[in-house]
């Protein structure tokens, strides 16, 4: 039987950063047809200054309405507004930011009804979006409330190393005020079953870590770790979930304990992001778990100091379209997997 071709959206982002670049650097590798349709949530004529200013030739693209008519052999464009844009390569700009949002909207809209299967967001710059929009906290919490399920989690995977987070985009004054036994229970609940279906790890091993220094030091710097977050790894155990900690994040990472694990529950932004990009910059996803669509993005930032240069690489943005076809078939192998479950049948002894 022929294998399902998929189809892939990718937001251009901030088009005064990078988000055009690594687009056009990753969609020259013409292996990534093979495996899915691709379209671009943006404008066509932006693709057209970046392909002319670092001069690559022959970088077509189709400009169609909808996704009914993709072509399959090369990149399609869906041009999200009709004005021309003002292009300054490493600049921050409202009309930019304004603009990422267009995109956004369309991409959304599109994997909600089913018309792509994975939407890969370029980067975009929260300050120039906020201007119109003052609640907007990033994209992982506009596409989670789009989705219909606020309580998501920010999860950033590599081959070697997984890093879920309690919080997201949270100043850090507020993090010890957040967390509770619950919303980090609901948290592993998310992190286990996508670990299951997204990864398709039977038996995912789970860490957690603590919120204070030495996960609180025996409570001398803080009761955190025994007030809330150990009651909640293990009320996790007692549902049938393998969770160790908490651990002290800074020899947690720095003994390699993560190597252990296939997946690390972190409190905050920067306990989990220090890490995984110290480890894994460049070639890392962040994906958007716990939701009923799949999105994916690069693991960096809209790189205004270097938009333009033609430095910018193009591989987490190659590994954010696979892992998004990974998970979609994986989801797909796991619901088959679990539709019709053996049941367990216990023999009386004579």
């Amino acid at each position: 039987m022929e294998e399902r071709r998929y189809n892939v959206g990718i937001t251009i982002g901030d088009y005064n950063g990078v988000g055009p670049e690594v687009i056009i650097k990753t969609l020259q590798d013409e292996r990534i047809f093979r495996f899915c349709s691709v379209v671009i949530y943006g404008q066509k004529s932006i693709i057209s200054f970046y392909a002319k200013h670092f001069k690559i030739q022959n970088f077509n693209v189709q400009e169609v309405k909808d996704t009914s008519t993709l072509n399959p052999k090369l990149p399609n464009i869906i041009n999200c507004w009709t004005e021309q844009a003002q292009i300054e390569p490493g600049q921050m700009t409202n009309e930019a930011g304004t603009r990422a949002m267009l995109c956004l909207n369309e991409g959304i809209k599109d994997l909600i009804a089913g018309n792509i299967d994975v939407l890969v967001t370029g980067p975009v710059n929260k300050s120039t979006i906020s201007v119109h929009q003052p609640d907007f906290k990033g994209q992982t919490e506009y596409i989670s409330k789009a989705a219909g399920n606020e309580n998501s989690m920010m999860l950033l995977v590599d081959d070697n190393l997984r890093v879920g987070l309690v919080t997201n985009h949270l100043s850090l004054k507020d993090v010890a005020s957040k967390i509770d036994i619950n919303l980090i229970l609901s948290k592993l609940d998310i992190l286990n079953q996508s670990l299951k279906q997204d990864f398709l790890i039977s038996k995912p091993r789970i860490a957690v870590l603590g919120l204070n220094p030495h996960a609180g030091d025996n409570s001398l710097l803080g009761k955190e770790e025994k007030d809330i977050i150990a009651p909640a790894v293990n009320r996790a155990k007692e549902k049938g979930m393998i969770v160790v900690g908490p651990f002290s994040a800074d020899g947690f990472f720095g003994a390699h304990h993560y190597r252990k694990f296939d997946a690390v529950l972190a409190m905050y932004h920067d306990q989990g992001l220090v890490a995984f990009k110290t480890l894994s910059f460049g070639t890392g996803v962040n994906y958007t778990g716990g939701l009923n669509i799949v999105r994916t993005s690069p693991d960096h930032g809209t790189g205004y100091d270097i938009a333009g240069k033609d430095i910018a690489n193009g591989d987490s943005l190659r590994n954010a379209i696979f892992t998004g076809l990974d998970i979609v078939k994986n989801r797909e192998k796991y619901k088959e997997m679990t539709a019709h479950p053996v049941e367990r049948v216990t023999l009386d002894k004579e």
